[in-house]
């Protein structure tokens, strides 16, 4: 998912340099959107993860 929010960030800065003003502001907020996913699917992760009790011996 991350990988998306970069791919959408590049095609962003890609089309806002060579002026496709829409092009840029879609996949901008593509981007903030995947991002802000990518980060609570990970903070959820990792929450669940870090709650559950594992030995070492297993």
């Amino acid at each position: 998912m991350l990988r998306l929010a970069i791919v959408f960030l590049v095609i962003a800065l890609i089309a806002a340099f060579l002026g496709f003003g829409g092009v840029a502001a879609l996949s901008w907020e593509g981007a903030k959107i995947l991002f802000v996913v990518f980060l609570i699917l990970a903070i959820l992760s990792f929450l669940g993860h870090g709650l559950r009790k594992r030995h070492f011996w297993e």
